[in-house]
């Protein structure tokens, strides 16, 4: 016993001081402060992930996505830090300092001189402080890894690799909970999902608080799924912690991950009794998270507010605002909006967010490579994910017992009105959305899994109709796209014609293949 501690020791302590060395070789500074660094991230790590892969079953499977999560992620995240400097956009601060996001620029930067001043670590939660987090959390965390671990230079790459630790952290516990609930063939898609998506995988390998906020929801999942089959205590701790984390990083999510899973729970249940503590537990919760994030959004017009002000008024001043943006950013929105009237500019780019990061703007955007090459993967992974998601309504529909048919309901009313808040609040920004959305990407990733597997068993002809309205729709945005920006057309059409055409064509397949399935169902009662 002994011996096989002493050598499962030996396979995490060897490559992880070693990687410890050529990651401070690289990051400057003094050697051997970013080798301990490095090395204690490291060690803590992947130790705390061979843990969880043991726990959640030691298979090969799941031991390949962790590997391939955290290798994507830092690779990525150090990969940028070279090229972006070099092939993005010259004249971009955050690009030529190695960083893909303006808020991980901001908020890392701010972490870094934080760190060397005389101010306690909790100054990142005072809103007195001029801080570019709005909670702090992520501010926080930073600030308490650069004084304590890095206090000579700034390795912005300690970040990215607890980012890309922490993401799969959420890939052993998703597969855990998945596995437990709906069986291997589930955990297996959601488990890639979560280790592929690119938008996951961009986030990851950045100082970006998405990656956190995934791998707390995904723990919150397996808490509940936890107590429901058990009923164990440790199970709320699994979910105390989950929610603590989500408060200090992100609080308005706390509200959605409890409205979401809290729901899914309570409709799958038999009894549907939720006892007293819990709810007053619940309550207390979603009051704390609604008023920081009021605190944390009072800022600008809304400085000096109280909370109740911000929360009614923050997200349409928002939206209207990030609205106004976008058509002043883009020639051919100002167009749209000038034929639309004014209360139907949001509705639109509420629409037209859904659809961002759009495929053929990204083939055909004349951006430099490095920025076209992640648009272009950011898409392909939004729109192989949507169709699934559309599906997965006719998937759930078909579950055969009442209250797990309500549960999964649930839970695609609650990702749709997600992905439309989302939307809503980034105005069609070809950016925010992906990140917002992200948030979400475990249920996103069940749903589309559920339809996966619906679909294969059942070889249902909705599922290639939806994918023949995609086709449709990108088709025929990039016969525009490529008018507007290779010059073969003397006057691109207007994108009313586009729409109206995707319509025609996308109404053609969807009722066709519904005459074509009350015929043949006809001709089946007949016989």
């Amino acid at each position: 016993m002994t011996k096989k501690v002493f050598l499962r020791l030996l396979w995490i302590l060897l490559p992880a001081l070693g990687l410890a060395g050529v990651l401070s070789a690289l990051n400057g500074g003094t050697w051997w402060i970013g080798w301990l660094a490095y090395s204690l991230l490291l060690v803590c790590g992947l130790s705390a992930l061979a843990a969880l892969w043991r726990w959640a079953g030691a298979g090969r499977t799941l031991g390949l996505m962790l590997f391939l999560a955290v290798l994507l992620r830092l690779g990525l995240g150090l990969a940028n830090s070279y090229i972006l400097p070099a092939y993005g956009y010259q004249n971009s601060r955050v690009n030529q300092a190695g960083y893909a996001f303006q808020d991980a620029y901001n908020r890392d930067t701010q972490a870094w001189e934080l760190a060397h001043r005389p101010e306690p670590v909790w100054t990142a939660f005072d809103k007195s402080y001029k801080n570019t987090d709005q909670y702090g959390g992520m501010l926080a965390l930073s600030t308490l890894i650069y004084r304590y671990l890095s206090p000579d230079t700034h390795r912005a790459w300690l970040i990215i690799l607890v980012s890309a630790l922490t993401a799969a952290v959420g890939v052993a516990f998703a597969w855990k909970a998945v596995f437990s609930t709906w069986g291997r063939s589930m955990a297996v898609i959601v488990g890639w999902i979560l280790v592929l998506y690119p938008a996951s995988v961009l986030l990851g390998s950045s100082q970006m608080r998405e990656p956190f906020l995934i791998t707390f929801i995904t723990v919150l999942f397996w808490g509940i799924v936890d107590w429901q089959s058990t009923h164990r205590r440790q199970a709320w701790a699994w979910m105390a912690g989950s929610l603590v984390g989500m408060l200090l990083v992100q609080p308005g999510i706390a509200v959605i991950a409890l409205l979401g899973m809290g729901g899914w729970a309570w409709l799958r249940s038999r009894d549907r009794r939720i006892p007293w503590r819990p709810i007053l537990i619940i309550l207390a919760v979603m009051v704390a998270a609604l008023i920081l994030l009021g605190l944390g959004q009072a800022r600008g017009d809304f400085t000096g507010a109280s909370p109740l002000t911000v929360l009614t008024n923050w997200l349409p001043a928002t939206a209207k605002w990030d609205a106004y943006v976008l058509s002043r950013s883009s020639s051919w929105i100002r167009t749209v909006f000038q034929d639309l009237p004014g209360p139907l500019h949001i509705p639109f780019t509420t629409g037209y967010g859904i659809t961002q990061p759009l495929l053929p703007a990204a083939l055909f955007d004349p951006a430099v490579w490095p920025w076209r090459s992640i648009s272009i993967l950011l898409s392909l992974g939004w729109y192989s994910l949507v169709p699934f998601l559309a599906a997965s309504l006719l998937a759930v529909w078909k579950v055969p017992e009442k209250g797990e048919r309500r549960a999964w309901i649930w839970l695609w009313a609650i990702t749709w009105i997600w992905i439309l808040l989302s939307s809503f609040r980034a105005g069609g920004d070809q950016w925010d959305n992906p990140r917002y959305r992200v948030m979400l990407l475990l249920w996103q990733a069940i749903l589309a899994a559920k339809a996966f597997l619906w679909w294969r068993e059942t070889h249902n002809p909705w599922m290639v109709r939806l994918l023949a309205v995609e086709g449709v729709f990108l088709v025929f945005f990039s016969i525009w796209y490529s008018s507007r920006y290779g010059n073969w057309a003397d006057q691109p059409l207007h994108v009313f014609t586009i729409l109206a055409a995707i319509l025609v064509a996308s109404g053609l397949i969807l009722v066709g293949g519904w005459i074509q399935d009350f015929l043949k169902k006809r001709g089946a009662g007949r016989a």
